[in-house]
């Protein structure tokens, strides 16, 4: 189990996060790094506002950036047994769009490198993408997915349909939990 006081990012993570601060603003991905993850008290008061269930807590997820609009970014801890870096990544945005990200740390670097952010990952399905938006890659954050996770390279899209295909009922099982 990952204990819930632990809120500092593996080293991937923090590589990754600290390049894509830099690029807010930037390359056109809506994507917001936090410095470590977001506290236990408020993953578990964003989680109950986000579904309306006042039941549950935070303890599944591990919060580690944000859309402008709110929406979250997240290791979602379902793999029983697994280290953190094994869980999947997911999306939860503030106009309800759920997805599941990438199957672990080392796709989304990959993820990241290929010019995604996790709203475009959840949203890149749709018939009428953002206007003038298109992934661009980074060198810098590929050289960070390369000296993590050299065995998991591959394409944002192949990236995306990976987590989906590994995880089909993600939204129903975040459906369930709202009230």
């Amino acid at each position: 189990m990952i204990p819930s006081r632990d809120r500092q990012f593996p080293a991937a993570l923090a590589a990754a996060m600290a390049v894509r601060l830099d690029l807010i603003g930037e390359d056109g991905v809506d994507f917001e790094p936090y410095e470590s993850f977001l506290a236990a008290d408020e993953t578990t008061e964003w989680l109950r506002a986000w579904t309306g269930n006042s039941e549950l807590n935070g303890d599944d997820f591990r919060v580690f950036g944000q859309d402008g609009t709110g929406g979250y970014a997240a290791f979602w801890l379902v793999r029983p047994g697994r280290e953190l870096v094994e869980q999947p990544v997911v999306f939860l945005g503030s106009e309800g769009e759920t997805g599941v990200v990438a199957r672990d740390l080392g796709a989304l670097l990959w993820l990241l490198a290929d010019g995604f952010g996790p709203w475009e990952a959840v949203t890149s399905y749709e018939p009428e993408p953002e206007p003038g938006w298109a992934p661009q890659a980074n060198r810098d954050l590929a050289a960070i997915a390369e000296r993590f996770a050299p065995d998991r390279r591959a394409s944002g899209a192949a990236i995306i349909a990976e987590a989906t295909q590994e995880f089909p009922d993600f939204d129903d099982t975040i459906m369930k939990l709202c009230r």
